[in-house]
């Protein structure tokens, strides 16, 4: 009888706990699909900053500093939370694959996450660290806090390249040149025969449309790796909760098992006795 009551406890505990996850899960879900609302926003505002830059690029190509050699940062952007897998893992593997294609072999990192923190714990890169967002609502204020750091970072070092590795809304690693931004439109071809008309000079421009472009960026991958981060939790989470499902039927079975032991059992003893009266 203990031994079955015991089962019974650890199967409630057991209830309780998937309650608890699948709770979890459905508010990763429902994060996934808010998120998606933001992301198409954000990939279409940096899609019209490029294209303004491109305009104005393809007209005027001195505008865009020349190749320099100077200091990385690497900005890495992990989970806050947990139940995500092996979210974290992947970004800082995705670092090993990458530092092969920086001119920087030793870039510096910018840690985004606490549980990524934790994973970095004494490595000399680390030049700064930042607790991430947990919902889009707190997206703003990280961003916020990454311009900050990075603020200082060039008082310190003065110009940076800078990337981000990070898992993007298909929950892929990839890492992105963040500064400085529109080399890729070095050879642009102009779509227009004639100038874009602008009030102010062609340097100007490109520095007030930079400016736009890392915000725009920033904003694009942090709603991006937060969605990420929620899919690896819903798909983690799935996974737990199966296995609880799998120990509970297995539980049942042994309390059904130990109850139907039980049951001979008071039969054989009402047996016995009801024969003790009749030899009586």
């Amino acid at each position: 009888m203990t031994r079955r009551r015991e089962l019974e406890l650890h199967r409630h505990s057991l209830s309780e706990i998937r309650e608890i996850m699948n709770s979890m899960k459905t508010l990763a879900y429902m994060e996934t699909r808010k998120l998606s609302r933001f992301i198409d926003a954000q990939q279409a505002v940096v899609a019209n900053i490029k294209t303004v830059a491109g305009d104005v690029i393809s007209f005027y190509p001195e505008i865009l500093p020349p190749a320099a050699s100077t200091p990385s940062v690497c900005l890495l952007l992990g989970s806050e939370r947990g139940f995500c897998g092996d979210f974290n893992q992947g970004v800082l593997q995705h670092l090993d694959t990458c530092l092969q294609d920086l001119a920087d072999a030793e870039p510096m990192l910018l840690l985004i996450g606490h549980k990524l923190q934790a994973l970095c714990e004494g490595d000399t890169r680390v030049v700064g660290s930042i607790d991430g967002a947990s919902a889009a609502e707190e997206v703003p204020q990280l961003l916020g806090k990454l311009i900050d750091e990075l603020v200082l970072l060039q008082n310190r070092y003065g110009p940076v390249a800078v990337y981000c590795i990070h898992q993007n809304s298909k929950a892929e690693p990839v890492m992105e040149k963040l500064l400085p931004p529109f080399e890729d439109l070095a050879d642009e071809t102009s779509r227009f025969s004639t100038p874009p008309v602008m009030n102010l000079d062609a340097h100007e421009v490109l520095a007030e449309l930079s400016e736009h472009y890392l915000f725009a960026m920033l904003h694009g991958i942090l709603y991006g790796s937060l969605m990420a981060e929620n899919f690896a939790r819903v798909k983690h989470l799935e996974g737990a909760i199966r296995h609880l499902d799998e120990k509970s039927t297995e539980l049942t079975r042994q309390c059904n098992a130990m109850r139907q032991e039980e049951i001979i059992e008071e039969i054989e003893v009402l047996l016995l006795n009801s024969g003790d009266r009749q030899n009586a």
